[in-house]
């Protein structure tokens, strides 16, 4: 008697390499989650203050700001999995260089800065890259439950990268939990050097990186949804950002208790993301960024209920509301530039996107703290509030955000024959990782 092979227990959408990616982002963000937390103890356990926090943090953001869009170009001209590799290979060296100084003892400010910077730089060429590989991972009507999953694994990891990184920085201390994070980085990038680009053609010689980033540039101000969008999220981000590493913490400290209830509250946050990644592999709205961009709208409950502020409990509501609400944008997001931009300029738009996510980051909070003297903390965060709801309601009133349809058929080619991709015969498809 013949007998069929068992079917396998992986369905058809999860080819090779989005198996391979989702594995890898779950390694990541396990380490990275918790590496944030051991960098932070590690400046204070040499003597440092949240000022110094700070500069490490900014030390992070500044090279990323200012390689992203360079990254995007350079993912796009080579293949993309040598350039994750790279980025995976310096973040690993940068963060084992890291918990060795820390470590030795007695790590110096600027050690911390430059290692820290080093990582933002990875991350600079390895987001846009990442991203690009991923929209080109997935293809048939289930794109969307497939960019869901992968972020409900991303962000179910961070959750559980925060909690453990915590635990492990008051166990063993934080040198160690960055050698973690940089064995990791070392395993997910041993993992992205098996990722298959056979299936995506040749790129045609171009003009240099500045013609690359041009090129990029019209996709991006040819699209008003795109453009729109992103400009909006450079605001949202920005402010969102500021109200909940700068004013929540004291909120936090002034009215509900301290860092717990706080942390309670981030925890909720990351609750909701799971739940909202769950939600969205089941619903397929057929206006995407309309029903996206509506989900912005819960955005601005967190800094409303800062300014208030709302007891713990109901802060913690309100934070997985938020949560759940930007995972739909998100999914949504990433199935529009799936379904949208051709393939060869992914990472290009998306270093854009990204680029528009973070610039203003930095200027936001520096700006927090004069805010708050000139017209209070409950004003500022009110204000905040406020911006969130303006660029979302200016952002409704662009026609292709309200009209842009899931497509009964790809516009992206996905993974070829034997790579496990579903066939493409009727589509549909779906906004930082690791």
């Amino acid at each position: 008697m013949v007998t069929s092979p068992p079917a396998s227990r992986r369905p058809s959408w999860a080819g090779r390499n989005y198996t391979l990616l989702t594995t890898a982002a779950i390694i990541t963000n396990l380490g990275g989650h918790g590496a944030l937390i051991a960098a932070a103890f590690a400046v204070l356990d040499a003597g440092g203050d949240g000022g110094d926090v700070g500069l490490v943090a900014a030390a992070r953001t500044l090279p990323l700001v200012l390689f992203l869009l360079i990254g995007g170009a350079v993912a796009d001209r080579l293949p993309r999995h040598h350039v994750m590799v790279a980025a995976n290979t310096l973040n690993c060296v940068s963060q084992a260089a890291f918990a060795a100084v820390v470590l030795a003892g007695d790590p110096q400010l600027w050690q911390m800065m430059l290692l820290t910077a080093l990582g933002g730089t990875g991350q600079a060429f390895f987001g846009p890259a990442s991203e690009g590989m991923l929209l080109s991972s997935v293809t048939g009507e289930q794109a969307g439950r497939a960019f869901a999953l992968y972020r409900m694994a991303m962000q179910g990891a961070g959750l559980g990268g925060a909690a453990l990184g915590g635990l492990m920085v008051a166990v063993i201390g934080p040198g160690w939990v960055l050698a973690v994070d940089a064995a990791a980085f070392a395993a997910a990038g041993a993992l992205r050097a098996f990722l298959d680009v056979g299936h995506i053609p040749r790129r045609a010689p171009g003009g240099g990186l500045l013609a690359d980033l041009r090129d990029g540039w019209r996709e991006v101000v040819g699209r008003p949804w795109l453009w729109s969008i992103v400009a909006q999220f450079s605001v949202v981000v920005a402010v969102v950002g500021a109200a909940e590493s700068v004013f929540g913490p004291l909120v936090a400290e002034d009215e509900l208790g301290g860092a717990g209830p706080w942390g309670l509250a981030l925890g909720a946050f990351g609750a909701g993301t799971v739940g909202g990644a769950l939600l969205m592999m089941r619903w397929k709205p057929r206006r995407l960024l309309f029903a996206g961009t509506l989900c912005v709208f819960p955005l601005a409950a967190p800094s409303a209920a800062l300014a208030v502020p709302l007891p713990v409990a109901g802060l913690a509501v309100v934070m997985f509301v938020s949560g759940v609400a930007i995972e739909v944008f998100g999914v949504s997001w990433m199935t529009a530039m799936h379904q949208e931009i051709p393939e060869e300029k992914l990472s290009r738009v998306s270093a854009y996107d990204w680029f528009g996510s973070v610039a203003m980051v930095p200027l936001a909070t520096a700006l927090a703290g004069p805010a708050e003297q000139a017209f209070g903390r409950s004003a500022s965060l009110w204000g905040c509030a406020a911006l969130v709801v303006v660029v979302t309601a200016a952002v409704l009133l662009v026609p292709d955000v309200r009209n842009l349809t899931r497509r009964t058929q790809a516009v992206v080619a996905a993974e070829g024959p034997g790579a496990g991709a579903a066939p493409v015969d009727a589509v549909a498809s779906e906004k930082p990782s690791a």
